[in-house]
């Protein structure tokens, strides 16, 4: 597999090796050994899939106190996925990844733990899935405006449909306490 290191720290692009005939493919989604040695090496006890139509916005979101690192990809269609560096000690805070993440490139992104997460369908149907290396715990769960004006993340769709918890998301300043 190529991994490839982003301007944020830990985050990584993954590209599995893909192995295709006239028949299909096949690849490793995960494998403990491999994947350590490119420096993932927390465990993880969640899986997660979800399944949305185009324009569909998922995020940004994190949990505070249980941060959820997430290996991430896309089994069928395709999403624009976003990582975003909310740790104010960190030279990279308010800086994002942006990937398109499909079923033809098969890629993934490793997100650690600590950073604000979300996608956004640009296929018909997206169906997505991350696995997690904490439990999601409700009562922790947060997150950060799609369209903080001080991230600027370029989504590649206009109007976003939203659920109402994530268009009341708090901007980067509110959610490190700066105002508000």
């Amino acid at each position: 597999m190529k991994i490839t290191e982003t301007v944020l720290p830990g985050v990584l692009i993954i590209e599995p090796t893909v192995f295709g005939d006239h028949r299909g493919f096949f690849l490793e989604t995960f494998q403990t050994e491999r994947y350590s040695e490119a420096g993932i090496d927390l465990p993880f006890v969640q899986d997660n899939h979800s399944r949305s139509q185009r324009g569909v916005l998922r995020g940004l979101h994190l949990q505070r106190s249980r941060p959820q690192g997430k290996l991430v990809s896309v089994s069928r269609g395709a999403v624009y996925d976003v990582a975003v560096d909310i740790d104010p000690a960190s030279p990279t805070c308010g800086q994002y990844v942006g990937v398109e993440l499909s079923d033809d490139n098969h890629c993934q992104l490793w997100i650690p733990p600590g950073y604000a997460h979300g996608f956004c369908v640009l296929s018909e149907v997206a169906d997505f899935q991350y696995k997690c290396t904490d439990f999601y715990y409700p009562d922790d769960e947060t997150g950060l405006l799609w369209n903080d004006p001080d991230v600027s993340v370029p989504w590649p769709i206009v109007s976003p449909k939203l659920s109402e918890k994530d268009q009341e998301l708090p901007t980067l300043r509110q959610l490190l306490g700066e105002e508000g």
